[in-house]
């Protein structure tokens, strides 16, 4: 059993007001195998691998975070889809209803969706299978569901990621046995103890010498005993839990006032480390656009498009697939916004950034960077730079150790404290200024040997949440040889996506084009 970080349960506690899920897209060679051999396959799987082998327990009041606590596979999280048209505009659009559900951590934190026998999917000629994995953001951020997936996806001998806290003995059926054969040869002798040695009508003399040497023996049980009657009496847990959540909670607020103090001395720091130079300064902050304010009146889906590229495509010297994708998207959105004659004088875009030995141990370990995409700049590969130049600095200051001092603080506030904040933040209100007009989260995701029923893969994509401010995203997701430009959009704020996808797909060439004309 294993607390959950408090950036873990504000994921948690988040998904109850809006859908956070992650939604993780892998696309493979139809196997040819039935639905009910597939899931047969991923219960055996699932079962070895700690993160897909655990649920969310809360405790009552939120007197603390919940935990992690062990669980088995159900039938149910294994969900396969029948399409009218089993066609890839069909699976897109049955994944757009997907993106507004959300699962139940409490219950179980993950549910994997397949399609099977789909006709004109990207990246191969034949039939294809499409599987979704649809995970809590509680249990893992981008990177740790990659890893998680790679593991069910995985040939046999993969590694496997592991749950904070998880005992070797938790999973292991030799230790199981160990403990109950103690509990039974415990039970024998105090049988034996409390009927005597069974003879009867014999002198006092002949029966002392037996009965010394069973109370020998029930004195060599004795610890023994006491451990198995300790294990017999029926303990709650979660009343144990709050027992000690409420005993704690004083020093939990100590923790918070004194590391509170800290972080203001923190941030006193970070401004004259910036203000002498020696540090970039903070993200930049935009005017929200029209995709960030839906018409109310307007009806509410989710909708996805997703461009298969080349990796080579998406590779441009001095540059990342990161820089290249944000370029793109700059082009696109800008002369999507202005066909539509909205056209703005600045955008933005947030980016995620996994954080590493920041001393946090959270599922959820990242921080989003505002990002300038300098519409402003004509030339394509200057704006390039720009951006590149830009991001590096966010990553900077990001990567700071004193940006960690506020999070120091959020790991040790009371859980009761934290959930409060969470229900009362004001999530469906646009703000005066925001980080970003949209996101562009990019996720590596290892090479293409992964395999499903034996078939292989042929590629992967993600579609990073929607809400009240973002109502267009974008995911990028390499896998081996090829990299995914995900599109991820409310049809109240972008109703034709079909024509902003095009937009994106033409931006994506002419960024290649245009630094393959300048190598030349």
């Amino acid at each position: 059993m294993t607390t959950v970080a408090a950036q873990d349960a504000t994921m948690y506690w988040l998904s109850g007001r809006t859908r956070n899920d992650l939604f993780m897209l892998y696309c493979f060679d139809d196997s040819g195998h039935s639905g009910a051999r597939l899931r047969e396959f991923v219960a055996r799987r699932s079962a070895d691998i700690a993160d897909l082998s655990v649920r969310l327990r809360a405790l009552p009041a939120d007197l603390d975070y919940p935990t992690w606590v062990r669980c088995e596979f159900r039938a149910e999280q294994f969900v396969e889809h029948f399409l009218p048209e089993p066609d890839w505009p069909g699976v897109c659009a049955v994944l757009g209803k997907l993106l507004g559900t959300g699962v139940d951590a409490a219950v179980r934190p993950w549910r994997l969706h397949v399609f099977r026998g789909v006709l004109g999917a990207p990246a191969g000629a034949g039939p294809a299978m499409v599987v979704v994995l649809q995970m809590s953001h509680a249990l893992a951020d981008g990177r740790r569901g990659a890893d998680i997936a790679r593991a069910l996806f995985s040939e046999v001998g993969a590694a496997e990621p592991v749950a904070e806290g998880e005992s070797l003995a938790w999973r292991s059926p030799v230790a199981r046995a160990e403990r109950t054969e103690g509990v039974a040869e415990a039970v024998t002798i105090a049988d034996v103890a409390a009927h005597g040695d069974g003879v009867s009508g014999v002198g006092a003399d002949s029966i002392a010498a037996p009965r010394r040497s069973v109370a020998r023996r029930v004195a060599a049980q004795t610890a023994r005993l006491g451990a198995a009657a300790v294990e017999a009496v029926p303990v709650d847990p979660i009343h144990v839990h709050s027992m000690l959540a409420l005993l704690r909670m004083p020093i939990q607020f100590a923790r918070t006032a004194i590391r509170g103090y800290q972080a203001f001395r923190a941030q006193q720091e970070l401004v004259e480390s910036t203000t002498a130079g020696r540090l970039p300064g903070p993200g930049p902050s935009f005017t929200p656009s029209p995709v960030n304010r839906s018409d109310p009146t307007k009806q509410h889906a989710h909708q996805v498009r997703m461009i298969v590229c080349d990796a080579e495509r998406l590779r441009i010297p001095g540059h990342t697939v990161t820089v290249v994708a944000l370029t793109a998207v700059s082009i696109a959105l800008d002369r999507y916004l202005t066909a539509r004659g909205e056209r703005v004088n600045r955008l933005g875009a947030q980016v995620p950034m996994a954080l590493s030995d920041n001393g946090i141990a959270a599922r959820n370990n990242y921080r989003s960077l505002g990002v300038d995409l300098f519409i402003d700049e004509p030339e394509v590969l200057t704006r390039a730079n720009k951006i590149a130049a830009a991001l590096a600095d966010r990553r900077t200051r990001a990567q700071h150790p004193l940006l960690t001092a506020q999070d120091r603080v959020t790991a040790v506030t009371p859980a009761r404290l934290l959930r409060r904040d969470i229900e009362r933040y004001p999530l469906d209100i646009v703000p005066d200024s925001i980080a970003g007009h949209t996101v562009v989260s990019s996720v590596h995701r290892g090479p293409a040997d992964l395999t499903f029923g034996g078939a292989p893969v042929r590629f992967t994509g993600g579609f990073p949440a929607i809400g009240s401010v973002m109502h267009l995203t974008h995911g990028v997701h390499g896998l081996g040889d090829t990299v995914t430009v995900s599109i991820h959009a409310d049809t109240a704020a972008l109703p034709d996506i079909d024509i902003y996808a095009n937009l994106l797909r033409d931006a994506l060439n002419e960024v290649f084009d245009c630094a393959t004309r300048s190598a030349s």
